[in-house]
């Protein structure tokens, strides 16, 4: 079944811009991505998209469709109906470089940020030991493709630019969350997550969860159980005794003794 179709797609830089009206056909089976593809070779060959796998596993092709954030590969055309007005606009969040493209670097900083896996010392390759369980509480994160909706559609960083330089969004909260619940990493990443990735900010309204492609628990199996590590450190009160006498220690200067004089 063959039929024509009406789309708004939004057209500019990051200068400025506008929807642009556009009648294209569909045919039966068809995902959004093939109908941007149908326009760039008919009406618009000078559209910039971005995709990569149109297969839903290398996260390019996000875009924002209808106002919800999708893969254009994964959103089959069968989900409108044939008199539907379909519009297709950029990520929100993140700058506009032309037409449909944004500037994502802000999420390869942040991934950056994040320390890197630290086995124990001594552990020679080959020699890495886990249990079934352990593997499978962290592989369900493995699955992101980084397509970033879960970041473009945090309000934390959407509504709010200034928050980008402090907060990390839940894609690089969750591989932190991930990190810290491997059984042979040897860093505590508590206070990274709260201090340079910015959990604070999270206030666990599960968006990110409602918009993942690959259907990962984002908020109740990543952000939640990291925010309850870093709530049990704050408040625990052997830990707090201890961090007192850690801060004292720092205080002391070398070769002063406790009531501050130097000895002879």
């Amino acid at each position: 079944m063959t039929y024509t179709a009406k789309f708004k797609v939004w057209r500019g830089d990051d200068e400025g811009g506008a929807l642009q009206d556009f009648a294209v056909e569909v045919n039966e089976g068809e995902v959004v991505l093939d109908i941007v593809h149908r326009l760039q070779a008919t009406e618009a060959p000078d559209l910039a998209v971005r995709w990569n796998c149109k297969a839903g596993k290398c996260g390019s092709c996000s875009a924002e469709i209808n106002g919800k954030p999708r893969l254009m590969c994964m959103t089959r055309m069968n989900t409108f109906t044939e008199d539907e007005t379909i519009a297709i606009t950029p990520l929100r969040t993140f700058p506009v470089i032309r037409d449909l493209v944004t500037d994502v670097s802000y999420n390869y900083e942040k991934a950056r940020m994040v320390p890197s896996f630290a086995p124990p010392a001594d552990l020679e390759p080959g020699d890495y030991r886990m249990q079934q369980v352990d593997v499978e509480r962290s592989q369900e994160f493995r699955k992101c493709i980084e397509c970033f909706l879960c970041n473009n559609v945090c309000h934390a960083v959407r509504d709010h630019e200034e928050n980008k330089t402090t907060f990390s969004g839940p894609r690089f909260l969750m591989r932190i969350a991930e990190l810290d619940m491997h059984p042979l990493d040897t860093a505590d990443r508590r206070e990274v997550a709260v201090e340079d990735h910015g959990l604070g900010y999270c206030n666990i309204t599960k968006c990110c969860t409602e918009v993942c492609p690959e259907h990962i628990h984002i908020t109740d199996n990543a952000l939640i159980p990291l925010k309850e590590r870093v709530a049990d450190r704050k408040y625990d009160p052997i830990f707090s005794v201890a961090s007192l006498f850690r801060k004292n220690e720092k205080r002391e200067k070398p070769g002063a003794t406790p009531g501050g004089s130097t000895p002879r």
